[in-house]
């Protein structure tokens, strides 16, 4: 008899996951299904990169364990990096890497929260945080921002959700899936807020490299030493250097934490692959050229798809200024065809349109879709006119 926990049971889907995958059930059998549901850059890892992975193991260096929480080289890398785009410098004890930025977000939860610590996420977020503070026996505090707001979260907010069992508080800038970015004085009364409730700012910068038509990225962590205290930074090479697949994530903050996150590491997955630490060293230290190439492609297809998707009828969007999403309130168009339901409204522009898109419900958003500009051109160009003539039927 199969007996599953009651965590597994409570667990939700990832909804891109799941509509990446009916995309793909769907491919299988013929159909001609333009995807913009994953994200993940449609670019090849750059050459230096995978010579430096080839070379590692040629030489031999990737056939063994590391120590769990990441090559010392690995960990100078990340040091080095720091100081380049943040602006100050951290010790090796500050560092952690791990499989992936979110396996690194969920030893983080492993690591501060105690049950019914609560966490507060402002919304849409993310698919996956809300249901990591779940499995670590934490409370996700939900904070439902607004699109005329550009979706960012006031310490108004905050303060109004705060309570005795609040413990951290996420950010993630530029945002998955709205795209937004939160200005310097934004963060820094949100900073400072964090400062004086005593509460762990968390960090989510792994879209920071990729921001378009002038908006600038500013880490949280670079506003104070007392902010910088408060803060632990989760970021990774898979969006900005397109390895996904290499599955490299880390972490940077208070030494206690990075220590504890280390051993939660050690005793679920070990070291992350070797290989992959090796390329991840020439991703950080080497040449940034190709992280430039490709922010640049991503901010042309912004600025050609964004007027276009604007001009669908019932479609309602703000201009995204990072990530590689746009998030459109389809309120509007949901009831020009006669849905209630975004899940609904997702699964039909699926199967009558061929468009695989992600329902907004999955990132606490019921009147919205998000879609992935990280495709060619050509396949977002011809995805606009197939949910144009959707809507116009």
């Amino acid at each position: 008899m199969t007996k599953l926990s009651k965590r597994v049971l409570a667990m939700e889907e990832s909804v891109t996951l799941a509509a990446g995958a009916r995309a793909k059930a769907l491919k299988a059998e013929g159909r001609d299904i333009l995807e913009l549901t994953l994200g993940q850059p449609d670019f090849v890892t750059p050459k230096h990169i995978q010579e430096a992975a080839i070379a590692s193991i040629k030489n031999g260096s990737a056939s063994f364990y590391t120590i769990a929480s990441g090559l010392a080289e690995l960990k100078e890398a990340i040091r080095q990096y720091m100081e380049n785009f943040y602006g100050y410098k951290v010790t090796p004890d500050q560092v952690v890497a791990g499989a992936g930025a979110k396996y690194v977000l969920y030893a983080f939860f492993a690591a501060v929260l105690n049950p019914k610590d609560e966490v507060i996420i402002p919304t849409p977020c993310w698919v996956s945080y809300v249901e990591q503070v779940k499995m670590n026996e934490g409370v996700p505090v939900t904070l439902m921002t607004s699109q005329e707001n550009h979706f960012k979260v006031t310490v108004e907010q905050l303060e109004a959700a705060r309570t005795d069992k609040t413990k951290v508080v996420l950010l993630n800038s530029p945002s998955n899936p709205t795209g937004i970015i939160y200005e310097r004085h934004e963060l820094e009364a949100i900073g400072n807020w964090a400062v004086k409730h005593d509460l762990i700012l968390l960090a989510d910068d792994i879209y920071s490299r990729l921001v378009y038509n002038g908006a600038k990225f500013t880490p949280i962590s670079s506003i104070s030493e007392a902010i910088r205290k408060q803060t632990v930074v989760i970021n990774g090479v898979s969006k900005a250097y397109a390895m996904t697949g290499w599955r490299v994530g880390y972490a940077v903050g208070d030494s206690d934490i990075i220590k504890a996150m280390a051993k939660i590491i050690s005793q679920t997955t070990s070291n992350l692959a070797a290989v992959s630490q090796y390329a991840a060293i020439e991703a950080l230290t080497g040449s940034q050229d190709s992280v430039e190439q490709m922010r640049q492609a991503f901010e042309e297809r912004l600025n050609t798809i964004y007027p276009l998707l604007a001009e669908i009828p019932g479609f309602k969007v703000v201009k995204p200024q990072g990530a590689f999403y746009l998030f459109p309130n389809v309120k509007k168009a949901m009831e020009l065809k006669g849905y209630t339901d975004v899940t609904d409204f997702t699964a039909a522009i699926l199967e009558e349109a061929e468009v695989a898109l992600v329902s907004g419900a999955g990132f606490g958003a019921a009147e919205n879709v998000r879609l992935s500009y990280a495709t060619d051109m050509t396949t977002l160009k011809k995805a606009i006119k197939r949910l144009n003539s959707f809507m116009m039927k």
